[in-house]
């Protein structure tokens, strides 16, 4: 009698647990959309996170859908409206995110020497000649995305500290809309200098470019990784399961194609710092059209 009260109850837990986790199963969609925004080419995107993509779908035992967005801010309007689910993100472009979209960071990117974060950098063509600031002044610049860390935020608050603004300093300044953009234009000579990153740089070294074909006239202080993100409101248990996916995520050739180590945990609190320099760089603008009345 005791063992068949005790089987009953087992069931009875069973059952329960059934009922209390179905409904969360039951929220899940059929087919998730995974936005990345567009540090280089369409083609260059799609075949770098194509493998972690296949690897989240066999994960999670759901179809994702890969898109790769024009610019930095069709992925944080794509969130905003219930159109992408998950996202890669830069740390600035992920903060925009986080207030407009309900962006939630679960994993953050850990380079390949087990750094969670990457270096922003300035570069010129070698043979050049120019290979400081001082020597890029009067000359032709190129920033990525406006929504860019690496790209824009970081160095257009280096510049402003040093009294340059760039609209001044360069004889010329344009938006490339990618990191790749941006080397390219270096490279073949379009733009003199150009701002990116050590991660998005070592991601088309014996693609597109060779290390000698670069200065690398300035590096910036450590950034925090890029984020992989989650839309707040997606049921718990698929958000659990999609960090999940990301921490585990393990194949040599889809990292060797990120030029990353893996993924570690991410939180909302890391990506405060870039925060505060988002407010330092709105002040100096501030300051700068105050000063130029």
């Amino acid at each position: 009698m005791k063992r068949t009260i005790v089987v009953l109850f087992s069931l009875v837990a069973t059952l329960a647990l059934m009922i209390t986790e179905s409904p969360a199963q039951q929220q899940w969609p059929e087919e998730i959309t995974f936005g990345v925004i567009p540090v280089a080419s369409s083609r260059e995107m799609s075949d770098s996170f194509g493998n972690l993509s296949n690897y989240l779908q066999k994960e999670l035992g759901i179809k994702v859908k890969l898109q790769v967005a024009g610019d930095y801010s069709g992925v944080i309007t794509a969130m905003q409206h219930k159109h992408v689910d998950v996202a890669y993100f830069g740390p600035k472009s992920y903060c925009e995110a986080a207030k407009r979209a309900g962006a939630e960071a679960v994993a953050v990117e850990v380079g390949q020497d087990g750094t969670a974060g990457y270096y922003g950098y300035i570069i010129t063509k070698r043979g050049s000649g120019l290979k400081d600031i001082a020597s890029i002044k009067g000359k032709t610049w190129a920033f990525t995305d406006p929504q860019s860390t690496s790209g824009t935020l970081v160095p257009t608050v280096y510049f402003n500290k040093a009294g340059i603004d760039p609209q001044s300093y360069f004889s010329r300044v344009l938006y490339s809309g990618s990191h790749e953009a941006s080397i390219l234009a270096v490279k073949s000579g379009k733009v003199d200098a150009a701002s990116t990153n050590n991660l998005d740089f070592a991601r088309g070294l014996g693609k597109h470019w060779k290390q000698d074909d670069f200065n690398i006239i300035w590096k910036s202080d450590l950034i925090p990784g890029s984020p992989m993100a989650v839309r707040k409101d997606l049921p718990s248990s698929l958000k659990m399961a999609i960090k999940g996916a990301f921490l585990s995520y393990n194949d040599p050739v889809g990292l060797e194609k990120l030029k990353i180590s893996g993924y570690a945990p991410g939180n909302d609190s890391m990506y405060d710092g870039v925060r505060q320099l988002i407010i330092l760089k709105n002040e100096l603008k501030k300051k700068q059209k105050v000063a130029g009345k």
